[in-house]
């Protein structure tokens, strides 16, 4: 199967530079766009990578069902779909080839919440993450302490790394092991990834991926996308958000993390107010994306400040993407390998969704799915035009 060097670049970074735009200037893309507003209650805000199942979630919550378990009901769907490989069963392990899985929650009409991180051979961490919050006096359990509470509650252990995810690891481990550090916002940030020096070797490289992919026991028809998670190690998260009738209102976020990520790495995810934060009296906002990213400036949880403060659902996501650029100076050469999405829910059903770029690639914007008695996606307004590029880089200069 010939795979050319174009099937895994969108683009390079050839005459690059940092812009050094104003904030005001960033903003230009967002300028004149408003918060939407639910048509009635109650209303469901998640990811799209929850839009299969929140079908099942909005009919628990018109029926009446508590704001978290409606939201949980949404995001166990992909969790318990091993085709689904960016959380619960089947999620991409880490570089020890084990799937280590997190997850927080937050319950408004209580004001509590609950975290795993870490999390092996559980597959629903969402619920485990509610059970943290229901059945014990701590917010935030992690690894092997996590998963023998969740045995001791009745979840049962399983295998969660399927078929495709070892052959994938297995491909990442004889080819490309090294990848890790350092991030973007280190001086030496371009020495993270020994790109070739020629197309040729390129080329020559992807062949040999190839080949091992081929001995491993790679389909020919999930080769491309094998060789692709090597190199560009994906991430995966979905996140979702209620609000009821009465003006209650949860949240909750899950993951599988960064694929071949070191053992015992935390994203934003299972952070409380990073990747998830729900107040009672404002809103609710989570996250996907680059976790290290958003824990830095806490995410949800500055979203929820902003409307608190008065700023529409849309102001405030935006206010929290640009703290993400002002933290690398408006440095386009950098922060085209970050991307951020903001799923944010204000108590009276107005919501947003804001991201850092238009999607991961050029023909695919990041959306939103809403359900408010009519299921839907839509597009996230973005601060940048384009698509965010895959890291790490492959090619610097011409």
């Amino acid at each position: 199967m010939p795979i050319s060097r174009r099937d895994f670049l969108s683009s390079t970074l050839a005459g690059s530079a940092a812009l050094g735009l104003s904030m005001d200037a960033l903003a230009q893309n967002a300028q004149g766009e408003q918060s939407k507003r639910a048509s009635k209650l109650p209303i469901l805000v998640c990811s799209e990578f929850s839009y299969n199942w929140i079908d099942e979630g909005h009919k628990l919550l018109a029926g009446g069902a508590d704001t978290l378990d409606a939201a949980l009901q949404v995001i166990k769907g992909p969790e318990d779909d091993p085709n689904y490989q960016n959380v619960g069963l089947g999620g991409r392990p880490n570089e020890e080839g084990v799937v280590e899985l997190d997850a927080c929650c937050m319950h408004g009409p209580t004001r509590t919440a609950g975290s795993v991180g870490g999390v092996r051979n559980i597959k629903n961490v969402s619920l485990l993450s509610n059970t943290v919050r229901l059945h014990t006096g701590h917010v935030m359990l992690v690894g092997e302490g996590a998963e023998r509470f969740a045995v001791a509650q009745g979840f049962v252990r399983e295998n969660l790394l399927t078929d495709k995810s070892r052959k994938d690891w297995l491909l990442w481990k004889e080819t490309h092991s090294d990848w890790w550090g350092p991030g973007i916002a280190s001086p030496d940030w371009r020495k993270r990834f020994r790109a070739p020096a020629h197309a040729e070797e390129w080329n020559d490289r992807i062949q040999r991926m190839e080949e091992i992919a081929a001995t491993i026991g790679i389909a020919p028809e999930d080769r491309l996308e094998a060789i692709r998670s090597v190199i560009y190690p994906p991430t995966g998260t979905t996140h979702c958000s209620a609000l009821n009738e009465k003006g209650e209102m949860s949240g909750c976020t899950t993951t599988s993390g960064l694929a071949w990520k070191i053992a015992g790495r935390l994203g934003d995810s299972p952070i409380i107010g990073a990747g998830c934060y729900t107040d009672q009296d404002v809103g609710s906002a989570g996250a996907i994306g680059s976790g290290e990213e958003n824990i830095k400036v806490a995410g949800a949880h500055t979203i929820v400040e902003n409307m608190r403060r008065g700023m529409s659902p849309l102001e405030a996501g935006m206010d929290a993407i640009k703290r993400i650029v002002r933290n690398h100076n408006g440095d386009k050469e950098r922060l085209q390998f970050v991307d951020m999405v903001y799923y944010i829910l204000r108590k009276d059903g107005a919501y947003a969704g804001v991201s850092l770029w238009e999607g991961y690639s050029a023909d695919h914007h990041h959306m939103l799915a809403v359900h408010d008695g009519t299921k839907r996606l839509e597009k996230t307004v973005n601060l940048f035009e384009g698509p965010s590029q895959d890291w790490p880089p492959v090619q610097f200069g011409s």
